[in-house]
């Protein structure tokens, strides 16, 4: 079975990033970047998948500029076989990026297809959805944990705001991957020496036929408000009396 695990390039998680002067956008210009954090799990659960011979190849797949080939090399170098690189320098939505995707499904027909559930960038967590959607495949979003059954079906359990939820689905399907699913492991210099030996196919986006028109307009990006500072109490009864009138005045 064939994984296709999609990744991609966001600002650094531990980069702190501000708005643009005209606050049109985020400023990333010269901010440090990397795979999508739960991109990377994804990667992670497809290698140990391939590792425990549920899967025969992991194929990396990416959209966007001549930089992000930057983070097909890191899911190379945490085991991925191959990598495909959707070339474009127009800013992706969910949408569009889920019709391109559902285009490197249809020619690759993959078993699993894994994503991140959400990309820290945007945290719109929507593409795994209306990839799902576009391909009329079963979803198991926010997964926590897969087990294949007897029955060559997979076991997702998935979390919920009210706790985990167990789904069991047919293959081909889509999951997106939750926090807990795995635990990347450390990318070694050798390791990303041997991944700038596997192979990278370029397809540009212009080439595959999907509408990737804007249907989002941005109308001002803003930094988060200060925090304010806490306050320290003596007692319980002093934080449930604070507590209380704080719940009142909001």
């Amino acid at each position: 079975m064939k994984i296709l695990v999609a990744v991609k390039r966001v600002v650094d998680a531990k980069v702190k990033v501000r708005p643009l002067p005209d606050h049109s956008g985020p400023d990333t210009k010269l901010a440090r970047m990397a795979i999508n954090p739960f991109d990377e799990i994804a990667v992670e659960e497809a290698v140990e998948l391939k590792e425990s011979g549920r899967a025969t190849e992991v194929v990396a797949v990416t959209i966007g500029g001549a930089k992000s080939v930057d983070v097909l090399r890191t899911a190379m170098a945490i085991g991925a076989d191959r990598a495909i690189h959707v070339t474009t320098d127009d800013p992706i939505e969910p949408l569009a990026a889920a019709k391109v995707l559902a285009k490197i499904v249809e020619r690759e027909q993959p078993g699993i297809v894994l994503l991140g559930k959400q990309a820290i960038d945007d945290d719109a967590g929507q593409t795994g959805a209306m990839l799902s959607a576009l391909l009329g495949l079963p979803l198991g979003a926010f997964a926590s944990d897969i087990e294949f059954t007897a029955d060559g079906r997979v076991s997702v359990t998935r979390e919920t705001d009210g706790g985990t939820q167990t789904v069991s689905l047919s293959l081909p399907a889509v999951l997106t991957a939750d926090l807990r699913l795995a635990e990347p492991r450390y990318v070694t210099l050798p390791s990303m020496a041997k991944a700038r030996k596997k192979p990278v196919e370029a397809i540009e986006l212009a080439t595959l036929g999907v509408d990737t028109a804007p249907r989002i307009r941005t109308l001002k990006v803003e930094p988060p408000p200060a925090r304010k500072a806490g306050v320290m109490v003596s007692s319980v009864d002093e934080l449930i009396d604070k507590l209380r009138n704080e719940a009142h005045a909001i």
